[in-house]
């Protein structure tokens, strides 16, 4: 039975190259680098009180991976060209979830980085080249986003990139608010 890696019916996913970052599928020794990550409170303080279990990473990893089968585009690993180390995870997806106002089919964008790269503008270069990328693929569509209120670095790179607030509300028992980029051209 051939690996994975060898299989001719998985799709490519695209390597997108910025000056400093390569964004590529995910491999599985990216596990390692997303746990180490996830175990910081300055990366989970906005998603949960407490840092993810490796199983609940694993998930993460497999399902940024599986999106690209399913749907045709997902999650990229992002990768510091330099050291070739795996300091966050970029992409489009789509969850189907259970949210007021829902976010239908609209491609939802998202992004985490390792704490020890913040402020060093990676984030505004994969942004940048997933959204490129995400025009080329979807069209002039949609996308949308949700960002904790308090996350404020997040919500001023949503609105550097032209999404805006259209709602409020509550995801897994914590406040969100909801972002919207309309189709560009």
């Amino acid at each position: 039975m051939p690996s994975p890696s060898e299989s001719p019916d998985l799709p490519a996913v695209p390597v997108l190259e910025t000056d400093r970052l390569r964004l590529r599928g995910f491999r599985a020794d990216d596990f390692t680098g997303w746990f180490a990550m996830s175990r910081l409170p300055a990366y989970h303080r906005y998603f949960s009180p407490e840092p993810m279990p490796a199983e609940e990473v694993w998930k993460l990893v497999l399902r940024s991976a599986g999106h690209w089968v399913i749907l045709g585009y997902g999650f990229w690993a992002v990768e510091e060209k330099a050291s070739g180390r795996f300091v966050g995870a970029i992409g489009f997806l789509n969850l189907k979830r259970a949210i007021e106002p829902p976010l239908g089919e609209a491609p939802e964008i998202g992004w985490v980085l390792d704490p020890a790269v913040h402020g060093l503008g990676y984030a505004t270069e994969a942004v940048a080249a997933v959204l490129a990328w995400g025009e080329s693929y979807f069209g002039p569509v949609r996308t949308v986003c949700i960002i904790h209120p308090e996350n404020e670095p997040s919500l001023r790179l949503a609105a550097k990139f032209g999404y805006h607030e259209y709602a409020r509300s509550t995801y897994h028992n914590e406040p969100i608010v909801l972002l919207e980029r309309p189709g560009q051209r």
